[in-house]
């Protein structure tokens, strides 16, 4: 009988994940979805006054960190603290293709639900055609397009914004 490939464990970030998230950062940065350059020592932690573990959940498999989601809120302001927005998500070279990054934005959905969050929004590269698939089929519609928004690696980037309901 084949392995049945185990779920990830879904939990909230806690300050000791920083080094292991920051290094998963550095491993899965790429100009696919990266508008920043790549990381140069000495490295930046993960968690920062702008990000805290208190918005980040993270997918272990064997007890290992494979994953993360930021989820924040878009702006400061009270008339915008019913949408929370998906501020970042990796997955490992090594858990991709196993339902890591699905049960990241799912878990990301919920915990915008408990919030009270009516909408969740997110901004994706056009040329990230695999996060913009698995965006579609959790329900996000693109909402707007900043043509070439990007110079990314020498080449023009569309910045897609993308939506849904809660």
């Amino acid at each position: 009988m084949p392995d049945m490939i185990q779920p990830p464990h879904i939990r909230a970030a806690l300050p000791d994940d920083d080094e292991e998230l920051a290094e998963l950062d550095r491993l899965t940065w790429s100009y696919l979805h990266a508008v920043t350059p790549k990381p140069q020592p000495p490295y930046p932690p993960f968690f920062s006054e702008r990000h805290s573990p208190d918005g980040c959940l993270v997918a272990e498999l064997d007890r290992r960190i494979v994953g993360y989601v930021r989820l924040g809120f878009p702006t400061p302001l009270a008339s915008n603290a019913h949408v929370r927005q998906i501020q970042g998500l990796a997955v490992s070279d090594e858990a991709r293709g196993r339902g890591v990054g699905r049960a990241l934005i799912r878990a990301a959905l919920e915990e915008a639900r408990r919030g009270g969050a009516r909408r969740v929004t997110l901004r994706v590269l056009a040329h990230n055609t695999p996060a913009r698939k698995l965006y579609e089929s959790e329900g996000f519609v693109v909402e707007g397009v900043l043509p070439e928004e990007f110079l990314l690696g020498g080449e023009y980037v569309d910045d897609v914004f993308m939506g849904r309901g809660l």
